[in-house]
């Protein structure tokens, strides 16, 4: 596996950004010197909210948590647009499946993953933009957070970033407590996936990368991914039809992105008496008051009334 090694600059840049997670985050934070934790993937997962209608009525893509307020959006392509147009629907939904609030992004492409990040100026959404003519995004757009707001991917109001040279396609996941992005991009050559320092990213900097490695084989139709600590935790599968009946195909992987080696993939049989059941985003929030989540979503439902079905594995 190809994977960029460490030189010492990055090694400093790494400890350095450890101390920066503490002291911003607090005495949650992990020490440097505490082991890698790590989601037992096989464990019964608990429900957050199941069958709950979303702003459009399309399949939800990814979703993803406020690191502060644990605020939750869900993204989607629009409905009534052509899938490759990358016209995106962003809901803000409540811990109990109820809509609060909506952005529409047009010509931005997939919502493969995306992250939030609250700045000096509010709240952000660090999703794909610029969408090609395979309807994925070709660079990162921050995006304030709007309720009401229509943005095209010419809007002044959001900025486009380019944190990895050559790449051309972008998707990111965002690991707060650690202080690092992870960039699952398109070389032009095969699908990779480049872990930065965040603090650099959020700066508009392309930094060196800390790993950037070829996504691994082994791994069904991707549907997600999520970064904690040393582990980038994947989501594969597809919904059930004649060739992929009950149980399903949904496997839950973990990836150690420091060598590039899927490490860990289990077959997951979450909420298997929804219809359809089609694995549909991955997600990590660090509650202030509750052990760390891992959030696996499902799209349910039929064409024209698509429903939204996440539920969490808790780390002990």
């Amino acid at each position: 596996m190809s994977t960029k090694l460490w030189d010492r600059r990055s090694a400093l840049r790494l400890g350095a950004l450890g101390g920066l997670a503490v002291g911003v985050l607090g005495a949650g934070a992990l020490p440097a010197s505490a082991g890698p934790r790590h989601f037992d993937l096989g464990a019964e997962a608990r429900t957050l909210y199941t069958g709950a209608a979303l702003s459009s009525e399309t399949i939800q893509q990814s979703f993803a948590f406020d690191p502060e307020e644990g605020r939750l959006f869900v993204a989607q392509l629009l409905a009534g647009s052509p899938g490759k147009a990358g016209d995106l629907r962003v809901t803000e939904m409540d811990r109990r499946g109820r809509i609060r609030g909506w952005m529409t992004l047009l010509g931005y492409g997939h919502a493969v993953s995306f992250g939030v990040h609250r700045g000096r100026g509010g709240l952000d959404l660090w999703i794909e933009g610029r969408v090609n003519d395979n309807g994925y995004g070709t660079v990162l757009k921050q995006v304030p957070w709007r309720h009401g707001w229509t943005l095209d991917q010419d809007d002044p109001r959001a900025k486009d970033h380019r944190p990895v040279p050559g790449a051309m396609e972008y998707a990111c996941a965002i690991d707060h407590r650690h202080g690092r992005m992870a960039i699952a991009y398109w070389s032009g050559v095969d699908k990779r996936v480049a872990v930065l320092p965040l603090r650099e990213v959020l700066r508009g900097d392309q930094p060196d990368p800390i790993a950037d490695f070829a996504r691994p084989d082994g791994l069904g139709t991707f549907q997600g991914y999520a970064l904690d600590g040393d582990a980038l935790y994947t989501l594969d599968g597809n919904s059930y039809s004649e060739d992929n009946p009950v149980p399903g195909n949904t496997y839950l992987g973990r990836i150690h992105w420091r060598t590039g080696d899927l490490v860990e993939r289990v077959h997951n049989r979450t909420a298997l008496d929804l219809d359809f059941r089609e694995p549909e985003g991955l997600a990590i929030e660090y509650p202030r008051h509750a052990p760390p989540r891992l959030y696996v979503g499902f799209a349910s439902g039929v064409v024209g009334d698509r429903r939204s079905n996440i539920y969490y594995l808790q780390r002990r």
